[in-house]
């Protein structure tokens, strides 16, 4: 599949070795210490292959998103290597393979749906009728492309995520990084919205995604792989291998299967 770390055993290398897809973020003793002294990542060491679903979970403040904005550019390592699709993350952002979703939807008010999802295609300058029609894709793949007129305002928190997810899409990233993205959202909100991404994600085929998430639940429902952290400063203390199948319905979610994958990052969790 697409990530090793070194506390793998070994036959989970040799497993990596034979089935491994190419390698699309590479992580070698990965750091980040702030100006102000504050050690937020240490020696963090992970491949993600392409096509991979990964979420990360551990305490607050133990540098998951610190992880992720060094992947995508925002911020770079003070100590270690880090690579993105062979090239810098500032490279791969400025071609357009990474895309973002925060858990704030953070879209234009007074615009509607249609604009806010093909703003990213507006700022590269692509034709009006381009965007019209990358436009219409997201959102159908979303559930919203009849709401195409609507304003931010009038739609549930939910809804608004899904606008998110589609404006993140439109540029067909390779890399789409997830923060958080469902956490203000109700349960059964929550779960739609799982189970929606991973339609998503199946669709899209290629396309890598990583996920940050406190609640072990959704990791274990998402993931191809959890990376577990450590409180700070961060370590990738484990990575467990969820080998379910993607067909993961609400069903899946009662199996014994699942239960012990939850019993599993949870006492990782702990250590």
């Amino acid at each position: 599949m697409g990530i090793v770390h070194e506390g793998l055993s070994v036959a989970n290398k040799r497993l990596h070795s034979e089935t491994a897809s190419p390698l699309l973020v590479e992580l070698q003793h990965v750091g980040k210490k702030y100006p102000n002294g504050t050690v937020a990542v240490q020696q963090a060491s992970l491949r993600v292959g392409e096509g991979e679903f990964l979420c990360f979970v551990g305490p607050s403040g133990c540098g998951k998103s610190t992880i992720f904005n060094m992947i995508a550019g925002l911020t770079a390592p003070t100590e270690g290597r880090l690579t993105v699709m062979g090239t810098t993350p500032k490279e791969a952002l400025r071609h357009n393979d990474i895309s973002f979703v925060f858990q704030e939807h953070t879209l234009l008010p007074w615009t509607n749906l249609i604009s806010n999802v093909t703003l990213p295609l507006t700022l590269q300058g692509i034709s009006k009728n381009e965007r019209q029609a990358e436009g219409e894709r997201v959102l159908e793949l979303v559930g919203l492309k009849d709401h195409m007129k609507v304003l931010p305002r009038e739609l549930s928190g939910g809804m608004k995520m899904r606008v998110s997810i589609a404006r993140a899409l439109i540029s067909r990233p390779k890399l789409l990084l997830m923060d958080e993205p469902f956490g203000a959202l109700d349960e059964i909100t929550r779960q739609t919205l799982q189970d929606e991404l991973l339609n998503i994600w199946k669709q899209e085929k290629s396309m890598t995604v990583l996920f940050i998430t406190h609640n072990v639940f959704e990791a274990v429902a998402l993931s191809s792989r959890v990376v577990v952290m450590t409180p700070r400063p961060g370590k990738i203390s484990d990575i467990i291998e969820i080998p379910s199948s993607f067909e993961r319905s609400e069903e899946y979610r009662t199996t014994p299967e699942f239960v012990e994958y939850i019993r599993q990052v949870s006492a990782a969790l702990k250590h």
